[in-house]
């Protein structure tokens, strides 16, 4: 059975789209850079965090396999979380405005016996926001419990110049190399995946 370690419904909604039937395991794993931690690792770091920690939820399926992923948003080789509150959601997107960020998503398959993982790095140029168009986009809610403060598939896409890389990557999944993964994992022969 193929378990997705995430809370998240965008995750959720995009493995959907791959017509296979899973899971969601609602889980709370740490997400803290360690020190010297470069950005990449860091992200494919977490991912399989996740992924090992669901395993261990569902160790009563021997035949579990257990997908975990991380979205980050990087700018200067500085990791953007989750805003804080709506004055950090508005700091980060000044600090976006006008300029060209990576998106790294990492995504990891965990099973009894084995891993693999991809990280998918799209780059993302926003144009130039005005203080009132990031003011309106933080009241609206949509930028708390987003990385980089900010969702590519709603009120934000208005604002992108250019996409280089995964749209679904940049949600959260980058759909395509999740499925290359999954039938990756198929053929070395983990049923029921």
């Amino acid at each position: 059975m193929l378990y997705l370690a995430s809370r998240s419904p965008r995750r959720t909604e995009l493995l959907s789209r791959l017509d296979r039937p899973f899971r969601a395991l609602d889980l709370d794993v740490p997400e803290r850079r360690a020190p010297g931690e470069s950005a990449l690792d860091y992200v494919q770091r977490v991912a399989a965090d996740k992924a090992r920690a669901g395993l261990v939820r569902v160790a009563n399926d021997p035949e579990a396999v257990v997908l975990g992923s991380d979205t980050e948003v990087i700018l200067d080789g500085e990791v953007f979380g989750k805003p804080a509150d709506a004055a950090d959601a508005a700091a980060m997107l000044r600090r976006l405005s006008g300029r060209t960020h990576q998106v790294a998503t990492a995504v990891a398959l965990v099973a009894v016996d084995r891993e693999q993982a991809v990280v998918v790095v799209s780059e993302v140029t926003f144009v130039d926001w005005s203080e009132a168009a990031i003011a309106a986009y933080v009241a609206s809610g949509e930028p708390m419990g987003k990385a980089g403060a900010y969702a590519i598939q709603g009120g934000a896409e208005r604002y992108i110049r250019h996409l280089a890389g995964s749209y679904s990557g940049v949600m959260g999944l980058p759909l395509q190399q999740t499925e290359q993964l999954l039938l990756a994992f198929e053929s070395k022969g983990v049923a029921h995946v």
